[in-house]
């Protein structure tokens, strides 16, 4: 058995742990830092861990790339589900953001960017994006609705599934695509499937929207991790795009933190 399957149960785990940790946190401390705890690296990163346990730097740095694909199309969702969310209930919100993140993928894969294009893409997108939903992030959170107490874990177990399925699914499809599947955006659906019919819809798109800067550093730390395996070796390169993606939301939360009134 691969080591990326043997070690399923625990990415499983906490692929719920962070959707769960998440809701929580966006109901007790606001939509910033649950947002910027939800585009750090915590499900991302260990589904490029168990791929360095079964493959080399070189499949590590295309599969990189093929998530900074990914993460970069997270601008077209957020945008989307951030502007639909206004005024449309959970499911179609939540379909039209996916199927627009589907198209932007196509998109931007068809372009066959290398690394830096790429990178300067990500910076521009998602500073665009961030202007565009700006003005949707000051939602106070109201009391939450109450729901079943089986709600939250059933939703985060269906995260839990999934992640498990794209993780079994990346050994058989290459390390561009493998990156590709690990950048799907499940955190974030999962977190609108939980929060939407429990906070609003305008308050969830506060949480989602706030999530764009977060995910800007996920896509430098992406970079980094594409740049520096091959020469530096695998885990050098994902030390090091952990650092740039903590260090860049760090730096985001305690930007906001001074800047707020």
């Amino acid at each position: 058995m691969s080591a990326g399957l043997a070690l399923l149960p625990v990415k499983m785990a906490i692929a719920a742990s962070v959707v769960v940790g998440c809701s929580v946190l966006a109901e007790r401390t606001g939509p910033l830092v649950a947002a910027m705890i939800a585009t750090l690296p915590i499900s991302l990163g260990p589904v490029l861990v168990f791929l360095a346990l079964d493959h080399d730097a070189a499949f590590i740095a295309a599969s990189a790339l093929g998530t900074m694909n990914a993460n970069v199309t997270h601008a077209a969702f957020i945008v989307s589900y951030v502007l639909l969310a206004q005024r449309l209930t959970m499911l179609p919100s939540l379909a039209i953001a996916s199927a627009v993140w589907v198209l932007a993928l196509a998109g931007v894969r068809s372009l066959a960017l290398p690394v830096l294009p790429l990178a300067v893409l990500t910076i521009l997108a998602f500073a665009v994006v961030h202007m565009l939903v700006r003005p949707y992030l000051s939602v106070r959170m109201a009391a939450p609705v109450a729901l079943s107490r089986y709600a939250i874990p059933i939703r985060a177990g269906c995260v839990a599934v999934l992640a498990g399925i794209v993780t079994a699914a990346s050994d058989r499809v290459g390390p561009l695509w493998s990156g590709v599947l690990a950048g799907l955006p499940i955190v974030l659906s999962s977190l609108i499937v939980i929060l939407h019919p429990r906070i609003g819809g305008k308050a969830t798109a506060a949480v989602i929207g706030s999530g764009a800067l977060g995910l800007l550093g996920t896509g430098l730390g992406l970079a980094a991790v594409h740049l520096m395996a091959v020469p530096f070796g695998t885990w050098t390169a994902l030390a090091s795009g952990l650092v740039v993606s903590v260090g860049w939301n760090l730096f985001v939360t305690g930007l906001a933190r001074r800047l707020a009134p």
